[in-house]
């Protein structure tokens, strides 16, 4: 019979935040929404989402032929700007052209997606530079333009949503992306926590394995033999060739589970941005949810011991 109860409570429990997670705020169609990273991948295809929804998307491309391309897949609410998020006059400008687009209305949501992962390799492979190249992309571009919106965001009482990573959890090779996106892990809590007086409401997504661009693959890989290449003798001869080869296979079997599927990442960020209720984070992909999330609670032995593995 206790059993019984407690499934009972356990059901409305679930029937209860399935309830509370379907309510989705009002007037999506007046709100702005600027979104990093709009190129390729994520931020190219949450772009057109909200679009699709009748938000007000501001998106930063990289590249004016990304910022094209884009526009010719939206609609003439959409609208582009090009953006380095490692060049503070860069974001100061964006910062600029937000305020005249948003006026009094305030920025509803910022998306911070933009981000790169290669340099990728054993730690000691890399030089400070390789390192630096991906912390000044994913979290110390990220913090600029946090930094710069952050008034507008407060006006509208709006949303943040910072894309990490499951790496931000559990690293599965040396570089900077995992400590970049421990970093976004950190800083968005932080923020979150300072902002909830506010009204304002902080949201981490920390996909498992997507490939968001076609040309990744072969970069990763050839990212990797570069580094070995210019690597000093006496690092290689430490390590021997078989280490090579054994992170090429483990890059094989990173980029042989990758999904081309992003909607559960850009649900997420869509989820973030319009639900009344958004959770502080969400975790996408199965390998996320039933591998990654759950490994970064295992005692650190048992962790190492089957990232080793894997």
């Amino acid at each position: 019979m206790m059993w019984l109860y407690l499934a009972g409570l356990l059901g409305l429990y679930f029937l209860f935040r399935w309830y509370r997670e379907r309510q989705t705020v009002q007037n999506l169609s007046d709100k702005y929404v600027l979104i990093t990273g709009c190129d390729s991948g994520f931020g190219n295809k949450v772009a057109q989402q909200l679009d699709q929804l009748g938000m007000r998307v501001l998106a930063t491309c990289l590249t004016q032929k990304g910022a094209e391309q884009l526009k010719e897949a939206t609609s003439q609410r959409l609208q582009t700007i090009i953006m380095d998020v490692t060049n503070r006059d860069s974001v100061a400008a964006m910062a600029e052209w937000v305020k005249e687009q948003v006026g009094d209305k305030g920025l509803w949501g910022l998306v911070n997606n933009a981000g790169i992962g290669i340099p990728m390799a054993p730690n000691e492979w890399l030089t400070l530079d390789d390192f630096t190249l991906v912390i000044n992309v994913n979290l110390i571009g990220m913090i600029d333009v946090t930094l710069s919106l952050l008034a507008l965001v407060r006006k509208a009482q709006g949303r943040i949503v910072n894309v990490s990573s499951v790496s931000g959890r559990v690293p599965v090779i040396g570089g900077g992306y995992a400590i970049s996106k421990s970093g976004v892990e950190a800083f968005s809590d932080s923020l979150r926590q300072d902002l909830s007086s506010f009204g304002v409401k902080v949201s981490i997504i920390e996909p498992g394995a997507f490939q968001t661009n076609i040309t990744f693959r072969g970069a990763l890989k050839a990212s990797l033999d570069g580094i070995w290449n210019q690597l000093p003798s006496e690092v290689k001869k430490s390590y021997g060739e078989t280490s090579l080869k054994n992170y090429h296979r483990r890059f094989d079997s990173l980029l042989g589970v990758m999904k081309g599927d992003l909607s559960p990442v850009t649900d997420s960020m869509e989820h973030g941005l319009t639900a009344v209720y958004p959770r502080a984070r969400y975790s996408a992909g199965w390998d996320a949810k039933l591998l990654f999330i759950p490994l970064s609670y295992f005692p650190t032995r048992v962790t190492d011991y089957i990232i080793a593995k894997l």
